[in-house]
């Protein structure tokens, strides 16, 4: 019999979830609802639209209802949202935007792909202020149409993360003043201080007003923003980017099993305490490869994958989730920040005893032009040797980190860095590469040397 699988949400996880389900099962039914007017689009890319990167919105489009249609037999039904999971009955309920009237459909297997929601800080008298978030295709528009219609000057980005550093470049390139307000001590918290202090120099040497340890306290009636420090700055607009959380409240509404990180639990298959209905992407709790606790982490790689483990155990050949390295990158003008698994107070507040190998160096051959400082670093393991986790700054820094989540994934050690044969031209890298020079760094941390 045909399975009739309803897919709730789009962009990275459900759309691709039904993208790849049609590729292993050509005849279910699938039908795809989501609440926007975009049902996939390239979230990841809106900053560099707002900063004319990107030249056109289309450009970010990466699929139509009319074309998943046509091209895959999906149907996609926009503003249509998902308002109530009926577990007894196996159905759902959904609003019809466009009609204006709601009904109930029937599901086999159903997978849950909301995505997140922006978090909202604790700012007195919000509502004086133009306020805006960055998290939907409509929430693109609607910014690039406000900077245009009310000639915005100046921004005041609340928040120091991948969002609020991307947008910082981006706001710059649009030709914006940029005031950039940070709760912590340092700009990206996943990063080592003295990494993010990188980062924090790239911002002030490019004009980027940076307040850290601080907050925005109030708007006041002026305008104006109160930061917690004492400082006043004045800003057209702000853009909100103080992080996510899942958007759960259908699961929870229908009674599934929340986790301690506040995402939906699913087991290795990702499925959810109930067995017909899946869950994917940035709604749910995962775990940590390395360590195999609970983790929530919202990057595009992660729901893709388990929109590809979703389809295969729903069509009766399954592949396990291995678990997320939080394998992640960030273009800050001309510095690059890659992380991949934990860093030290991560690893310190766990308990895990690790030791350090660090290298500053250059990203290709000093004597070819255009070469400029690389730093890497690595934790492991002094007993066995296992990759707990590495950062790199500077130009090359994808490369790197690239080679050491894929060194992670394969269970190699750190001494065995040593052994991997790279690429080498003098354009590219040095004939012993930063990696294979952190492989030998780490022989002297080693409890037992080889």
């Amino acid at each position: 019999m045909t399975n009739k699988v309803l897919v709730i949400g789009g962009v990275a996880g459900g759309a691709t979830f039904a993208s790849q389900l049609r590729m292993l099962d050509d005849q279910a039914e699938i039908i795809v609802f989501e609440k926007d007017g975009t049902m996939s689009f390239a979230n990841c890319g809106m900053p560099y639209y707002l900063g004319g990167f990107v030249k056109k919105r289309e450009h970010l489009i990466a699929a139509t209802p009319e074309s998943f249609q046509k091209d895959k037999n999906i149907e996609v039904r926009i503003r249509h949202e998902v308002i109530r999971i009926n577990r007894a009955e196996k159905t759902v309920t959904i609003k019809d935007h466009i009609k204006d009237e709601s009904y109930v459909e029937r599901y086999d297997k159903l997978v849950y792909s909301p995505g997140a929601v922006p978090m909202v800080p604790d700012i007195k008298h919000l509502d004086r202020g133009n306020c805006y978030s960055l998290r939907s295709f409509k929430d693109m528009l609607k910014l690039d149409e406000h900077i245009t219609t009310k000639n915005y000057q100046s921004v005041c980005l609340v928040g120091g993360g991948f969002i609020g550093l991307e947008m910082a470049e981006n706001m710059k390139a649009r030709g914006i003043k940029v005031h950039l307000v940070q709760r912590s001590t340092h700009v990206l918290g996943l990063l080592e201080p003295q990494f993010s202090a990188k980062l924090e120099e790239e911002l002030i040497k490019n004009d980027v007003d940076l307040h850290l340890s601080a907050t925005v306290e109030q708007i006041n009636e002026d305008r104006t923003l109160q930061l917690s420090d004492g400082t006043v700055i004045e800003a057209d607009f702000l853009l909100l980017a103080v992080g996510i959380k899942p958007n759960k409240h259908l699961a929870e509404s229908a009674g599934l099993t929340i986790g301690a990180t506040g995402g939906v639990c699913v087991n290795e298959y990702m499925q959810t305490d109930d067995p017909d209905i899946y869950a994917i992407g940035d709604v749910i709790e995962s775990f940590d490869f390395i360590t195999g606790k609970p983790k929530q982490v919202p990057l595009a790689w992660v729901a893709h994958r388990e929109a590809y483990v979703a389809a295969r155990h729903i069509t009766g050949d399954p592949v396990p989730f291995r678990g997320i390295l939080g394998t992640a990158i960030c273009k800050v003008f001309e510095k690059d920040a890659a992380i991949v698994g934990h860093h030290a107070s991560s690893l310190q507040k766990m308990g895990v005893p690790f030791e350090t190998a660090e290298l500053t160096a250059k990203q290709h051959a000093g004597y070819y032009p255009g070469a400029s400082e690389l730093s890497l670093i690595v934790h492991f393991c002094p007993d066995t040797g296992k990759i707990y986790g590495a950062q790199a700054v500077g130009q090359g820094a994808d490369k790197r980190i690239d080679v050491i989540s894929t060194a992670i994934t394969g269970n190699l050690s750190v001494l065995e860095l040593q052994t991997l044969e790279i690429a080498y031209a003098p354009p590219f890298s040095a004939p012993k590469d930063p990696v294979n020079m952190i492989g030998y760094k780490a022989v002297k941390k080693m409890n037992t040397k080889k």
